[in-house]
């Protein structure tokens, strides 16, 4: 029986156009997702498109059009960059408007509260629209608002709701972290959410006044109240393996495939602690791993946002630089885990260094005296080894690699020079340029999780013994 691996990116708003912040979890997600399926395991990548709660509802009445056309234009342009980033082809994706995901989250909500984990009660909170989450004071600004979304204004909210009880899980969730030091990755994140636990968790509310906010899922057996966002969006990770009636796809990779997700670091806590604490309250089983992201900035380190609007869409440079060229500087130029800055220009020299006169250089170079010499490289090198950085998600320290062993390829040039012996010693030089072509195999089926298309030309020259028509990346000025 095949190894089963289930991996999952957040659902991303569809409040706006795709930027790169969400390209790069996308793409993160198929690395790994491709990485699993060259060890043999049967992979289930899912992502999707979270489609309800009050900005959806604002936005599309600000329009002034139907609030389902106004998701299903903005859903459509997420399914795009599947094909667009090079993404695996059997990727799911899931819509929480769908039929089934509705359905699932109103049997999630049965299963918590007949297990005795909601209730009902007036309240009064501050709540932030942009983050769809209740902020106390504490969390606000000097000037009220949220730091995550400025210029937003925090809302006031006085009305009854349905809760979860959340205060109940922190020893729960306190267990499940200490059984798994790696359950959050990185550490500080880990960390980050055993101190948020400690400081006492304050039950949360799940529904909305479907009067004042009538787009979402409705409440089972009350007609007046919508779910909150959250709990609705978060019940996708199950309900896209066919749960609850689909118990042999569940089974498979939730139970047995050992769910990894992958979200930003301003859903650490969704992610972590509440969805943690819902699935214990349903009686299922919790994720095996959320990695967590950092931001990508713009210009000064500030966050890029689509409600701030400093954002670059990975259209328009796909459409200039081509997919692996994104996949690149998301993959090896930003940090893992931490915040990195996006600028053009950054991007164009990373382009130009890593791409265009590092690898694209070299393959030339190998392949042209591959094909002058009459040096054939018959397959290629492909291994199924597991990957210590790979496997603790850092993607980045991986590229790294690849590219130490590009700089060594080039080194071994520089230091035999074929292409000078082959004038007094052809033997000689016809093994150094095979020797090259091996190494060059190498690097190319280590790209093959990470910059898929490219991989497969290289492999394409190699098996040819030809070089390229013309360059890998063409550099830019």
């Amino acid at each position: 029986m095949s190894k089963s691996f289930y991996i999952t990116t957040t659902l991303p708003y569809v409040n706006a156009d795709p930027h790169v912040g969400f390209a790069m979890e996308f793409i993160r997600a198929d690395t790994i997702a491709r990485y699993k399926k060259l060890l043999g395991y049967d992979v289930f990548f899912n992502t999707g498109t979270d489609e309800h709660g009050q900005k959806l509802f604002t936005a599309a009445e600000k329009e002034g059009i139907p609030v389902q056309q106004y998701v299903d234009d903005y859903a459509e342009r997420f399914r795009g960059l599947k094909d667009l980033l090079g993404i695996t082809y059997d990727v799911h994706f899931i819509r929480t408007t769908d039929v089934h995901h509705v359905a699932s989250v109103q049997e999630f909500w049965n299963r918590c509260n007949n297990n005795g984990y909601i209730y009902k009660k007036n309240y009064e909170i501050k709540y932030c629209i942009g983050c769809e989450l209740e902020k106390t004071d504490s969390e606000l600004n000097d000037n009220g608002e949220c730091p995550v979304h400025p210029g937003v204004v925090v809302e006031k909210i006085n009305e009854e709701n349905y809760f979860f009880k959340f205060s109940e899980f922190g020893d729960k969730l306190l267990k499940l972290y200490s059984e798994d030091q790696t359950f959050i990755t990185p550490i500080f994140r880990l960390n980050e959410m055993k101190s948020f636990i400690n400081s006492g968790l304050q039950d949360f509310s799940i529904s909305r006044l479907k009067s004042k906010m009538p787009w979402g899922v409705p409440v089972p057996n009350d007609e007046d109240q919508i779910m909150y966002v959250w709990f609705d969006a978060l019940v996708n990770y199950i309900s896209t393996l066919g749960w609850p009636e689909n118990t042999t796809t569940f089974e498979k990779f939730w139970i047995n495939g050992t769910p990894v997700q992958y979200c930003g670091k301003d859903n650490v806590r969704q992610q972590s602690v509440m969805w943690q604490a819902m699935l214990m309250a349903a009686g299922l089983p919790n994720s095996h791993k959320i990695v967590i992201n950092g931001f990508i900035t713009a210009e000064g380190g500030v966050k890029m946002s689509k409600s701030v609007g400093n954002v670059f869409s990975p259209y328009d440079i796909v459409a200039e630089y081509g997919a692996d060229a994104l996949r690149y500087f998301l993959l090896r130029e930003v940090s893992s885990f931490e915040d990195s800055p996006f600028t053009i220009e950054r991007f164009k020299n990373a382009y130009n260094s890593g791409l265009a006169n590092g690898l694209g250089n070299l393959v030339s170079r190998i392949m042209t005296m591959a094909e002058n010499y009459g040096v054939s490289h018959i397959g290629s090198i492909i291994t199924n080894n597991e990957d210590t950085d790979l496997n603790s998600f850092d993607i980045k320290k991986y590229m790294d690699k690849i590219w130490l062993k590009i700089e060594d390829i080039d080194k071994k040039i520089q230091k035999t020079e074929p292409y000078k012996l082959f004038k007094t010693d052809e033997e000689m030089a016809r093994g150094i340029v095979s020797e090259l072509c091996t190494d060059l195999s190498v690097v190319a089926t280590l790209l093959i999780p990470a910059l898929p298309e490219t991989a497969n030309k290289i492999l394409t020259y190699l098996k040819q013994s030809k070089k390229p028509a013309e360059p890998l990346f063409l550099r830019k000025d």
